[in-house]
């Protein structure tokens, strides 16, 4: 979870601390320990949804910049290697866009220190799962990575399996509602 989430999680508890929920029997439960609760089961939740590739916003790394001027400051999240980057022009990402947008990521791969599998395809293959379900989805796109428009089915944290030219990596993505 990133700082965001971690920001929004505090002021959950806060708000929390002060308010008083009855349970059934007709007695309040003490703040702390609804607080307590909370935190718990917000922090059981995130570990249990493994969303952890963190949206970055500082510079692309130099590797990663072709096409961009200047000190290019867009969204953008590391596969798990440090191998490949999605470079996010829709930020967030969502489910579905009513706005007339699209959910638009170019993937730039580091050059490779050893030649790519020359029987592998260029083809980028994105393996997707919907965190806690039994919900795959295969994507393509062709030529390897590039630009691209990435769709997913339901909103949620994605676990991306990437594969291209013999490499691999990993990464995470949220899709909002």
């Amino acid at each position: 979870m990133g700082s965001r989430g971690t920001l929004t999680l505090v002021s959950s508890v806060v708000l929390l601390a002060g308010c008083t929920t009855t349970t059934s029997g007709g007695s309040a439960a003490p703040a702390a320990t609804r607080a307590t609760t909370a935190t718990t089961a917000a922090a059981t939740a995130s570990a249990a949804t493994g969303c952890g590739s963190r949206v970055e916003t500082g510079p692309l790394p130099d590797w990663a910049d072709a096409g961009f001027s200047g000190d290019a400051r867009v969204p953008h999240v590391f596969g798990a290697k440090g191998d490949i980057v999605a470079v996010l022009f829709a930020h967030p990402l969502r489910q579905v866009r009513d706005d007339g947008s699209n959910n638009k990521i170019l993937w730039v791969a580091r050059a490779a220190t050893t030649s790519p599998d020359p029987v592998a395809p260029a083809t980028l293959v994105i393996t997707a799962r919907l965190d806690g379900t039994d919900t795959q989805v295969i994507r393509e796109v062709r030529g390897g990575p590039g630009p691209s428009i990435i769709d997913l089915p339901r909103a949620g944290c994605w676990r991306l399996d990437l594969s291209w030219s013999g490499h691999t990596d990993t990464m995470d993505l949220t899709y909002a509602p």
